[in-house]
């Protein structure tokens, strides 16, 4: 094989350079960002750079997204006014942006001057247009906390089964849906009253107008500026879905009554604008505040935000996933397009993130905490590869596995790419004083083509957000220049170089040839992994490189620095440490592992003596004392849903209600395997209640993360079989109770 010692062609004439405003979904700030945000800020980071080195300009908009009922509570709860709360949040935002290397030009918050100011100028101009109405409705109202309770902060039993302690929408054990007034027994779960059905005048926006749903069925099925669907298929399918053959749509409530944490309807004392009203309008809030606050002129910029946002050759583009498009394609739009404003160019739509197949979920050992990854000192930048060979251009679900991200990034980032310029470097220091040929080469790839002539395929690739597209072919390529690296045998021609002019002079061809080629390469991966991408060019001794210099090969003769590490290996014990799987060195003795302690739990409520929890002190009597057994903490739990375990023939996964929140005040759940298959078919357990020990170590097993364990006694039957009995207490036992 040889080398192409001729540099691509120069393509024509550059295209227009693009203005665009560019948007991620706001962050609801009542908790740290997990792996969710962290997947779509990357995804749109990827995107953005890739404009920026095209040399267009691009204003990348994000905010915190600060209103509304559980903000207002959470807050009370925590003793701070919801200015205070949403302030410490805002504040931990930072060392997640500039820990994953995200580029965004400006990040603000919807409680803002801007975002009332917005707000409320978009509100006018669709009520002097005729899409707002009121009428009254009447809901439930929580004479205690003297507040309307929202869905969420309703219980009360199934209409339908009867089942206690279910929500305000729907019921867990037999899945009916149903309104919140339909609910036998309601009570508040902020106060524990039972509500009061009160009348209240609410503002709507009249979706329903035909003017309305006419411009959404264009809108959702129109073409972009570039002739590109401004949707994608599923979610064009899914409009199609919503808008219906009559066209018929609800007409949505834009208000709320006091007390909330929002913004005051203008005319309208003690009403608020529902969060969803106000929330996408940040977008535009975040945009005003970075023109108005100076910003925009450090970026180029020296025209005003009304004058960004009236030229039709602005672009706004938005990233959000899957579970807000009702939201950003029927809502957002048309409040936009009815108070004249400017109306999004294109809303593109991602999946979620799963870990190891499963929805993301702290109580089942499936979150991942992307500040723990930074501060355990994991490289932001494997994350950044790894999601970006799982994304395309589809609403697809991305699944993080801790194997194949290990393999992944081992395999491509150093056995493929930084593998080129280690092997490479020394050679050309050794023999040639670290200086390049004089004259340029790179190899060529597959069909006779150069590896910079890829170019128009990457950037199309990149362009149509199919960067798992762009990994393969990137890694294609560093395949092939290995195996001409290989092929070539620089190791032989570097014994004989010395002796022999005609080797030389093809080792001094290899080593130019190849790093020219791992300079393509970097600009290639460089919208992924900046970082790495700048530290190869500080290798390379070459400035930062744009998407235009992929034409433009290193100078003959120039001359390379030496080579230093550019990136360590993902190591095994690092993803143990990230899931939590490592032993905690402050404790005094070592765990059971789930097996045993399952056994010994088993034991003792069947009254073995022989199968004592190792933790507490047995005394030579066989006794404990009073404070051991205060160590173990025994709550009642609330089976909320049971499977089988794919793979296990003794296993049932057990999701438990054990009255724990989030920091919203919302109710979460706990994982649990329990060894119990043999004796209970999983639906029969659904809506049963049991006792956990809560405070066992979570432990990883085969199939996922157990957190706690259930208790069971043991036993044999009449004929000599073993009996299991999962513990049940009394009726009336709620979620939570501590048993002692």
């Amino acid at each position: 094989m040889t080398a192409n010692l001729t540099p691509a062609s120069t393509p024509g004439a550059a295209p227009k350079k693009r203005r665009i405003f560019v948007t991620t979904a706001l962050p609801y700030a009542n908790g740290k960002f997990h792996l969710g945000h962290m997947m779509e800020y990357i995804q749109a980071d990827i995107w953005v750079r890739f404009q920026r080195m095209q040399g267009h300009k691009v204003h990348w908009m994000c905010a915190d997204d600060t209103h509304g009922a559980p903000i207002m509570i959470a807050a009370e709860k925590a003793g701070k006014t919801p200015q205070e709360f949403v302030a410490e949040i805002a504040a931990t935002r930072k060392e997640y942006l500039d820990g994953f290397h995200l580029s965004i030009d400006n990040w603000y918050s919807t409680d803002s001057p801007e975002n009332v100011e917005l707000a409320q100028d978009i509100y006018r101009q669709l009520k002097a247009s005729g899409f707002i109405a009121s009428k009254t409705i009447e809901q439930f109202f929580d004479p205690v906390k003297s507040m309307f309770l929202p869905d969420r902060y309703i219980k009360g039993e199934c209409p339908k089964c009867g089942t206690k302690d279910q929500y305000g929408d729907s019921c867990e054990n037999c899945g009916a849906v149903y309104a919140p007034t339909d609910l036998k027994n309601p009570y508040s779960t902020l106060s524990g009253a039972t509500p009061e059905m009160r009348s209240s005048e609410h503002f709507f926006f009249k979706l329903s107008d035909p003017q309305c749903v006419d411009f959404l069925r264009n809108w959702t099925e129109g073409l972009d500026r570039h002739d590109k669907k401004r949707l994608q298929s599923e979610i064009i399918a899914k409009t199609k879905e919503w808008l219906g053959e009559d066209g018929k749509l609800g007409d949505w409530d834009v208000s709320r009554d006091a007390p909330y944490f929002g913004i005051p309807i203008p005319d309208a004392p003690g009403k608020y604008f529902y969060v969803w009203l106000d929330a996408p309008v940040g977008y535009l809030a975040s945009l005003k505040n970075y023109f108005d606050s100076g910003k925009a002129k450090f970026n180029g910029e020296s025209r005003t935000f009304a004058e960004f946002l009236a030229d039709p050759d602005t672009e706004q583009i938005h990233f959000i996933g899957k579970d807000i498009v009702y939201f950003h394609v029927l809502f957002w739009p048309a409040m936009l397009k009815f108070a004249g404003y400017k109306v999004p160019d294109s809303v593109n739509v991602h999946g979620f993130i799963t870990v190891g197949g499963e929805k993301m979920s702290k109580s089942r050992g499936t979150g991942i905490d992307p500040l723990k990854y930074l501060k355990i000192g994991m490289n932001p930048e494997w994350l950044r590869y790894y999601i970006a060979a799982k994304l395309n251009a589809n609403v697809e679900d991305v699944d993080f596995t801790a194997e194949d991200f290990m393999a992944r990034v081992n395999s491509d980032l150093i056995g493929k790419f930084v593998n080129i310029a280690s092997r490479t470097a020394g050679f050309l220091h050794k023999h040639f004083d670290g200086k390049l040929l004089e004259r340029q080469s790179g190899v060529k790839v597959g069909a006779g083509e150069d590896v910079a002539a890829m170019s128009g395929e990457i950037a199309a690739l990149y362009d149509g957000r199919e960067f798992g597209k762009v990994v393969r072919r990137v890694m294609e390529a560093a395949d092939f220049v290995n195996g001409y690296y290989d092929t070539s045998k620089p190791w032989e021609l570097a014994k004989r170089a010395a002796t022999d002019k005609d080797a030389r002079e093809q080792l001094h061809v290899v080593c130019t040839s190849v790093l020219e080629t791992f300079r393509v390469l970097a600009i290639y991966l460089a919208p992924i992994m900046p970082r790495l991408a700048g530290d190869a060019f500080a290798f390379l001794n070459i400035s930062r490189q744009q998407w235009h210099d992929l034409h433009h090969p290193m100078a003959p003769g120039h001359a390379i620095n030496g080579y230093k590490h550019l990136m360590s290996r993902v190591e095994e014990k690092q993803l143990d440490e990230l899931f939590g799987l490592l032993p905690d060195p402050a404790a005094p003795a070592k765990a059971e592992k789930p097996a045993k302690a399952l056994a010994s739990a088993k034991g003792a409520a069947s009254g073995n003596a022989a199968a004592k929890p190792a933790a507490l002190g047995v005394q030579a009597d066989g006794f404990i004392g009073i404070d051991d057994f205060a160590k173990v903490d025994l709550r009642i739990a609330k089976i909320v849903n049971a499977e089988q375990v794919e793979g296990s023939d003794k296993l049932l996964r057990l999701t438990l209600d054990v009255g724990e929140t989030d920091g919203s005040g919302q109710p979460t759940t706990r994982n649990v395997f329990s060894g119990i298959k043999s004796a209970y078919a999983p639906e029969t357990l659904i809506g049963q209640h049991t006792v956990l020990v809560a405070n066992l170590a979570p432990r990883k097993m085969k199939f996922g993360i157990s957190e706690g364990m259930v208790l069971a006694a043991s036993a044999k039957d009449e004929q000599n079989e073993p009996g299991l009995y999962l513990l049940n207490p009394h009726t009336g036992a709620k979620p939570g109770m501590k048993v002692s």
